[in-house]
């Protein structure tokens, strides 16, 4: 059974059209972030999610937290279904399930010192009633992400880029959750610091079994820590299967050009794709398959049915009339 599993998740937002069209009697217009998604993560697996900015990858991670709540399908954690839980539930699920946050700095309150917002958790969620057991997790929590116990009594503008998301990193792992939801974990960290978090997520995962939902733009990340893929388009997932098997045969046209515009991901044999076009709104949405006014290969059905993601290979999945099984 895997920790989690979603189903057909859809998470819809209401844009405001403004005073004029709403004097000319026109409602606010629908944006459709996440449309009809669907994945399973096994336990201790490293699930990378990759798209364009605007695809709806960090809503997912939201709704599948239920940050944001889904318009509609179905999520379920240990087996247990996420949308039907009670609120108490929900309290127990959050202890197991820990987000890491794109902007490490603004996600850590300015008026607390990083002991504080460390302790945060435990008194949370009731873990213990004695600040002499909670004082102490903290510095060890700290060094677990290679910080001195000192640090505790430093503000969040005291911190380096890199040390910020090592505070992020050791809330997360606070109360030793199943999954960490990690958007962006690397984002604005210059390369040296991004290989230093890289390394420091990898021995934590290792070291206490955690399971990652990775979502990045960063392919080369992506490339060299996932066990799975999924690509993401405006919505929808195109692509998915095992890591080396999606770099190495990359088969959705979406997918083949993402890949291409970054140095060294795909083989040097593989051609480089220049797309055309810009994307489509995700409130006015192209019919049938919603890269057909990008694709090169193109064709009529194309553009009047959108194609269903379907089992084209042993675990790769692809969404595209081109690609049949």
């Amino acid at each position: 059974m895997p920790l989690l599993q979603v189903n057909n998740l859809y998470t819809y937002f209401k844009k405001d059209t403004g005073i004029l069209p709403k004097l000319f009697g026109h409602g606010p217009k629908i944006v459709r972030a996440v449309d009809g998604v669907s994945f399973d993560i096994k336990e201790k697996e490293i699930f990378g999610l990759v798209g364009e900015s605007g695809c709806g990858k960090t809503t997912v991670g939201n709704s599948v937290l239920r940050l944001i709540e889904p318009t509609s399908g179905e999520i379920f954690f240990e087996g247990r279904d996420l949308l039907n839980m009670t609120d108490k539930d929900l309290h127990k699920f959050r202890r197991k399930a820990q987000l890491i946050l794109q902007d490490a700095r603004s996600s850590l309150d300015p008026r607390m010192h990083a002991g504080e917002i460390l302790a945060e958790p435990f008194k949370i969620h009731d873990v213990t009633e004695y600040e002499d057991e909670i004082e102490a997790e903290v510095r060890n929590l700290l060094r677990i992400v290679g910080l001195s116990p000192d640090d505790a009594d430093r503000y969040p503008n005291e911190f380096s880029g890199g040390e910020a998301r090592r505070i992020t990193i050791a809330r997360a792992l606070a109360l030793h959750p199943k999954l960490v939801v990690a958007d962006e974990p690397t984002s604005g960290l210059d390369v040296s610091i991004m290989a230093q978090i890289i390394n420091l997520m990898v021995e934590m995962q290792n070291k206490f079994g955690l399971t990652y939902f990775w979502i990045s733009h960063n392919l080369h990340i992506v490339k060299h820590i996932s066990d799975k893929i999924a690509v993401m388009y405006l919505g929808k997932i195109v692509e998915m299967g095992l890591g080396e098997e999606i770099f190495q045969n990359p088969l959705h046209p979406y997918t083949q050009a993402l890949f291409s515009s970054v140095p060294n991901v795909l083989s040097k044999k593989k051609k480089k794709v220049i797309l055309k076009g810009e994307v489509p709104s995700p409130i006015n949405l192209p019919s049938g398959c919603r890269f057909s006014p990008r694709c090169w290969r193109v064709k009529s059905l194309c553009k009047s049915k959108a194609p269903e993601l379907i089992e084209v290979e042993n675990g790769h999945w692809v969404a595209c009339h081109r690609c049949k099984v």
